[in-house]
């Protein structure tokens, strides 16, 4: 170095000595976010709502998470031991977890989480029917006793459409019928209940007592989630317009459901990037309640399924980019392994609305009225809610059909009650490809009359759905599967509507938005 530039790092130094230190605090790195709709329920085992299930993977962890290719890795568990006869898990959990109340992670709390979990979720109760017991030998280890080998323990703890989330014993001691509405969890992300503004806005901050694992892929909701952000903002924006506007404005950083209409307009600013993050889809669904009339009769509603056009659903939601549109959908995943066509054709039946009025009638249809819950304030599900209205009703049911934001439905379909004491005949919903890849996770499949909203009960669709999980193959669990979507489109639960690619729009600074699910650890802005 030469003598001159020592001695101008010499001066540049004893300016800085000199010169009166100013702090100024680290500007607040924050994430503004769009989601689908309003976050009307908090508990992520109470509802299978997308929405909440996106907010619980913010505030909760699990014990288990998956990777890219949906493979289990330990998340809050160590690791596990299995016993020789392969009846006895042991899992460990990591040191220093803490809930958001600062209070350390026990194994008893997790046990508690997952009982309340396995009484609700398809995977969880099979899970819990194999259990003998589950308990809490120390703080530390969480203890599964099987009645037989069940080698799929840790995809099930892994679950992530009814996520078997940890919270701490006072609160997973609520019965799962009963939303829990205090959010302590342990999960990257605090929630800031006092800065909710239902309908309207929600505020999560980072938690500083949340230590990453260090092992497993930092893929999907395994490994480390390193979060980059001190706050994520949820604006529910239910205008489209408008929300595409803030976004080339630069007001929103991330919107998780992008207008199709709007998205040629979006892809013009150089600023954004629109595209497809997952890839398993989204199918549409016509739930019916099979408690009560019409629904009770499976005949009605295998009329009912007969009646639809998977095309025309979709064209609904995605006619304008019709790339992002899939018809023939059966139970599972399209492209996925245990997908099929058998029985699909059944909605390529006659559309002869006469045709179809007479087979309704000739199958004990009495004119009863059919009370349709749709989704005013939530595009793509009123989409398919209006094409169906239009169906029912041209097909010769009293449709009773009530326009309702989102969370009301959400509320409303829980109820076991009959139409005239308030209770309901259909609702439209979407279904997430990544639940319909296996029966463990098709949250529609169960049906011994406990399941999923509609509360099917056929049993030999339920001695298939349970002897899927013994079945020694992929090739056994192909005709597992094959054999079931038979069954369904003979007694069906829901009506299948087709699938759309849902595209998803965020500022381009944005980097690492994952495939799959919206989650907010691991995202970074450069």
């Amino acid at each position: 170095m030469k003598r001159r530039d020592v001695l101008q790092t010499a001066l540049a130094g004893t300016a800085v000595l000199a010169a009166p230190r100013i702090v100024r605090a680290a500007p607040e790195r924050v994430l503004k976010f769009v989601p689908q709709s309003d976050l009307a329920s908090l508990d992520p085992v109470w509802t299978t709502a997308d929405v909440t299930r996106n907010h619980g993977f913010l505030v909760f962890d699990t014990l288990y998470g998956v990777d890219d290719n949906y493979q289990p890795h330990p998340q809050m568990a160590a690791g596990h031991t299995v016993s020789a006869d392969a009846k006895q898990w042991d899992i460990t959990l990591r040191p220093g977890l803490k809930f958001h109340d600062n209070t350390p992670v026990l194994a008893r709390d997790c046990v508690a989480s997952l009982q309340r979990w396995g009484q609700v979720d398809p995977f969880g109760s099979v899970l819990m029917a194999a259990t003998d017991e589950l308990s809490a030998p120390s703080d530390t280890v969480i203890r599964f006793r099987l009645k037989k080998p069940f080698p799929l323990l840790p995809n099930a703890l892994a679950a992530i459409t009814n996520m078997a989330c940890i919270m701490p014993e006072r609160l997973a001691k609520t019965p799962p019928s009963q939303q829990v509405t205090e959010m302590v969890g342990s999960g990257p992300f605090r929630f800031l209940a006092k800065e909710r503004i239902a309908g309207s806005r929600v505020v999560y901050e980072k938690f500083a007592g949340y230590v990453p694992t260090t092992a497993g892929p930092a893929q999907y909701t395994a490994g480390p989630k390193t979060v980059h952000f001190d706050r994520v903002i949820w604006t529910v924006s239910p205008d489209a317009a408008t929300t595409a506007a803030a976004m080339t404005a630069g007001e929103f950083d991330w919107w998780e459901q992008a207008s199709i209409d709007l998205i040629p307009i979006l892809k013009q600013d150089k600023h954004l990037t629109v595209t497809v993050k997952d890839h398993m889809g989204e199918a549409g669904c016509l739930r019916f309640n099979c408690l009560f009339p019409p629904f009770d009769n499976p005949e009605i509603r295998r009329i009912v399924v007969e009646a639809v056009s998977q095309r025309d659903y979709m064209a609904a939601v995605a006619g304008g980019q019709p790339s992002l549109i899939r018809d023939k959908v059966g139970l599972f995943t399209p492209g996925s392994p245990l997908a099929s066509t058998v029985g699909v054709d059944t909605m390529k039946g006659d559309k002869d609305p006469e045709k179809l009025k007479a087979a309704l009638k000739a199958a004990g249809y009495k004119g009863e009225k059919v009370v349709v819950l749709a989704a005013g304030n939530y595009p793509t599900i009123t989409a398919i809610s209006e094409v169906g209205n239009d169906m029912l009703k041209r097909i010769g049911l009293n449709v009773d059909y009530r326009s309702l934001d989102w969370g009301t439905v959400v509320t409303q379909r829980a109820s076991r009650k009959p139409v005239d004491q308030g209770g309901w005949n259909i609702f439209f919903t979407f279904l997430g490809g990544v639940g319909n890849v296996t029966p463990a996770s098709n949250i529609t499949l169960r049906s011994d009359g406990k399941g999923w909203f509609g509360w099917p009960n056929d049993p030999k669709m339920e001695a298939m759905r349970l002897a899927w999980y013994d079945a020694p193959n992929l090739a056994a669990q192909q005709k597992l599967c094959a054999q079931m979507q038979a069954e369904f489109f003979r007694k069906p639960s829901y009506a299948p509507l087709g699938m759309y690619f849902q595209p998803t729009c965020f500022r381009s600074n944005l980097k690492d938005i994952p495939n799959g699910i919206p989650q907010f650890y691991r995202v970074r802005r450069v």
